[in-house]
């Protein structure tokens, strides 16, 4: 696995405002031994087929569901897929997995790392957070028997750490909130790290546009986006009335990916049988000549061009998002996971949509982890780490 920075600059930078996720580690996870993966603002992981870049966007998301406080078997329906292929189990016929991050953000860099058991049965059996070389939080399963471990966190009062039990069936670093005072130094601290790693990890939109699910018009409704893209339609009809420079910005991407002139992307209602409207919208691009082009006419790569053009040029109040409610969003980072970033697209695509995704995350408010086969086309565009996962 090689690692490298294309356009990085060579001063250091202030502490960030807003956490984000820098680093991931696989321990033992799928594919994946001993392994540490950098993360900049944006970053593609490449590699051939079998090479674990989709383990690895799945290691991400897990854990940001875990840090919005999702139960395990929520975020692992399938828990044995994620052990390691050759680990074999020790005397009580347990196997499992590890995986971990660092956050940087206010607090400096805060490691989280989270070890968990498949079989015989789902649960946590360790998890550790650190920060400066102290640990903050650590818990131990020691009883097999309850369903519970045993957590320890630093308090640097009159005893130096607090011991109570949490549950096994979720992250214990989202809950501390809840179980410490706050009342010491260390106390404190424990607090802000804990706010740190959950803030970076919580604002997560796993993406992977469906052509076919976008080509048909659907119903309206919240006019969030949804992971598979399917009701762009009705995203579309909501955020081409409530932001016109943000629409603007997405029809200048849509012309230069897509094929034949492009004057304006819109969303329209379907006719019904008895009141003239059916409660459903198509998309259609408005080719300035009196034609209009349903989205279903439109290519794969074309589609999935423009999903993920639609994703950079939004953001959390647009997309299916569970963000930190009580922390303002002007401190906040979205981070957009895209396996097969590249899939369908053809060279003018894939280029011009990770120079637009280049430029979005410059600003900060929005990062990108991608998941490419190649990703040499990408050595002309600052600012991307591409992570090469040598098989």
């Amino acid at each position: 696995m090689t690692v490298s920075s294309l356009g990085s600059r060579a001063k250091a930078e202030a502490r960030p405002d807003r956490p984000s996720v820098v680093e991931l580690r696989l321990t033992a996870f799928a594919a994946h031994r001993r392994a540490g993966f950098p993360l900049g603002p944006l970053s593609l992981f490449a590699g051939p087929s079998g090479s674990g870049k989709s383990s690895a966007l799945r290691a991400y998301e897990a854990l940001a569901r875990l840090g919005g406080g999702a139960e395990l078997d929520e975020v692992f329906p399938d828990p044995v897929a994620c052990v390691p292929e050759r680990a074999r189990p020790d005397a009580q016929r347990r196997r499992g997995f590890r995986i971990g991050c660092t956050a940087d953000g206010p607090e400096g860099p805060v490691r989280l790392d989270v070890a968990v058991q498949a079989e015989p049965e789902l649960r946590i059996v360790g998890e550790r957070l650190t920060s400066g070389g102290l640990t903050l939080l650590e818990t131990a399963l020691r009883d097999p028997s309850r369903r519970s471990v045993q957590a320890a966190w630093h308090t640097a009062g009159s005893s130096p750490v607090t011991r109570a039990p949490l549950p096994d069936d979720r992250l214990g670093t989202p809950l501390l909130p809840l179980r410490v005072a706050g009342k010491t130094d260390g106390q404190r601290q424990v607090l802000a790290a804990a706010e740190q790693m959950v803030v970076a990890l919580r604002s997560v939109f796993a993406c992977d546009p469906l052509p076919r699910s976008m080509r048909t018009a659907v119903p309206l409704g919240a006019g969030r986006l949804l992971r598979g893209c399917g009701n762009l339609a009705e995203v579309l009809w909501r955020t081409r009335s409530e932001c016109g420079r943000r629409h603007g910005l997405l029809v200048d991407a849509v012309r230069a990916g897509c094929a034949g002139p492009v004057r304006d992307l819109l969303a329209e209602r379907q006719p019904g049988r008895i009141d003239g409207i059916d409660g459903t919208v198509r998309a259609l691009l408005d080719r300035g000549d009196g034609l209009r082009t349903p989205l279903g006419r439109l290519g794969d790569g074309e589609l999935r061009y423009l999903a993920l053009s639609l994703v950079l040029l939004t953001g959390p109040g647009v997309l299916e998002v569970d963000t930190a409610g009580e922390v303002p969003a002007a401190l906040q980072t979205l981070t957009v996971l895209a396996d097969g970033f590249d899939r369908d697209l053809d060279v003018r695509q894939r280029e011009g949509l990770v120079r637009l995704a280049a430029r979005m995350c410059e600003r900060g408010h929005i990062r990108l982890v991608g998941a490419v086969s190649d990703a040499s086309w990408a050595a002309g565009v600052g600012g991307v780490t591409v992570v090469d996962l040598e098989p």
